[in-house]
This record gives C-alpha cells, structure tokens and sequence, in this order.
C-alpha cells in the first residue's frame, strides 16, 4: 500500500491490489502540487466537499480516466448532470468498490460550490474511512475542527491505524487542535495535510510532531513533502 500526497488535501493512494483511489483531487491551480493534472490517474475519486481547493479537477480527471466518483448526495446529483459516473452517499453509510469499502463520516466544515458561477448548495462535507483489502484503515478527515466524534465514532467504532489530518488553522483545525485529534483517534500513523499550501495557511508540521509526541508516544506523525510516499 502507498500513499502518495499531492499537496493540501490530495492523496493518492494505492491499495494492494494496485486500485488507485484520489482524495479532494485539487491539482492544476495547486501551487505545490508536483504533478499535472495529465499525469494523475485514477480508479476512485473520494470528495469530501465542494470548495475549490477540495473539489478541484474531479471532472476532468473522471472525464479522463472513467474513475468513479464518491460524493456526498448532492454532489452526485450535480456530477450525474455532467454525465459522470458519481456515487451519492451520506454520512454513516458505507460503498463497496471493488474490494474497498468507503465509509463517509461526518466533519466541521461548510460544503457549499464554489466552483460553479453562482455559488451552490452543497449538501454536508464529510470525511472517510477507507477499508483496504488487507483491512487496513485510513481516514481522511476532510476539512474539519476538533469535534467530539473523533474520541467516539472515529477511534471506538471504526479504529483507523493510519489518520490524515489538516494542521493549517484558520479554515480548518490547526497543530494544536490537530494534536489533540490524533491523541484521540489513536492511529498507528498520522500524516499532516492542508497547510502550506498558501501563506493564510502556512504551519510548522515539526511542530505539530512535537505536540502529538508530548501527548501520544505510541503514534508516529509522518511528513511528507508534495509528491513523497508513506508505504507499508
């Protein structure tokens, strides 16, 4: 299994069995993402919600590849209407994809499109879980703040090993809040995502390593640099 970050919120992550799953795919207007939207491949697209920088080239990369498309309803709704294969969920449900299983659960974010002219409603954003062949579990948090269902629904229900988390603050949890999540969740792994990606969000991931080790021993934080690999 790897998994490769694209920068922000993008990951790429190979599964065993080599399906190629993307989340929140924000590559052409990325400033540190080191690969073009050309170069991205894929089986599975996971959103987490509509922002720009979240939503980011879903279509053409589906339009390319024929990646099936994992939302939450209403962004399906909308994908379906571009004549893309999109699968609508909402939170606490579960998809299986081959031998994937995909569960949305629920996060602090507003979710509405930005994308499009006038901005639309964008039903919830959310996060997910994603159960690998091998039973291994990662969960993408989206965008999100500290809430109660990291303690509860996240680590007692659904025990991921591997957690990605925003550190950048303002628009999302920053080092401190994220720290506390990761004490919380319990994963094996955790690995920083958006932050330094703009100057609004510029963060020092050491320092969030810092605070998960002062409160977490057993969890190792991993930092990737855009375009570098965590695998097991």
């Amino acid at each position: 299994m790897q998994i490769r970050w694209l920068g922000h919120s993008a990951f790429e992550i190979m599964s065993s069995e080599d399906l190629k799953i993307l989340t929140d795919p924000f590559i052409s207007n990325n400033p540190v993402c080191p690969v073009t939207v050309e170069e991205v491949d894929a089986d599975v697209i996971c959103v987490t919600h509509g922002h720009t920088d979240h939503f980011g080239d879903t279509m053409e990369i589906a339009n390319r590849t024929g990646a099936v498309i994992v939302a939450n309803h209403e962004h399906s709704v909308y994908l379906a209407k571009q004549g893309l294969e999109a699968i609508g969920m909402n939170i606490g449900g579960s998809v299986k994809i081959h031998n994937i299983t995909i569960t949305m659960l629920n996060s602090n974010h507003s979710s509405d499109m930005d994308f499009i002219d006038e901005i639309g409603a964008g039903g919830s954003s959310c996060g997910y879980i994603l159960t690998l062949e091998n039973g291994r579990k990662i969960y993408h948090s989206g965008d999100t703040g500290l809430f109660g269902d990291m303690k509860t629904v996240v680590r007692d229900i659904y025990k991921p090993q591997i957690a990605l988390l925003p550190i950048g603050d303002r628009y999302t949890m920053g080092p401190f809040e994220a720290s506390i999540a990761a004490e919380w969740i319990n994963p094996e792994i955790v690995i920083p995502m958006h932050y330094n990606t703009f100057p609004v969000i510029k963060q020092d991931p050491e320092d969030f390593a810092r605070r998960v080790e002062s409160l977490k021993k057993e969890t190792k934080v991993v930092i990737l640099e855009p375009g570098q690999i965590y695998e097991e």
